[in-house]
């Protein structure tokens, strides 16, 4: 059962992010937001990702040494 639900959370984030990542796309081929923009939100949507992943895996690490 662990395998199938790390499997889902991952599926979870995985879908997540491609949904924000279309909803980005679509908003710069609908000239809403220019494509210097469009740029800067997908660093921004991957560093939170890759930030908030870090705070999740060091807070797993600090407790299970408690």
């Amino acid at each position: 059962m662990p395998k199938n639900r790390k499997l889902k959370v991952f599926a979870g984030v995985a879908a997540s992010f491609a949904g924000l990542v279309g909803a980005i796309i679509l908003l710069a081929e609908a000239t809403i937001i220019s494509f210097q923009m469009a740029i800067l939100m997908f660093v921004a949507l991957l560093g939170m990702y890759i930030g908030f992943g870090i705070l999740i895996a060091v807070y797993r690490l600090i407790s299970k040494l408690e």
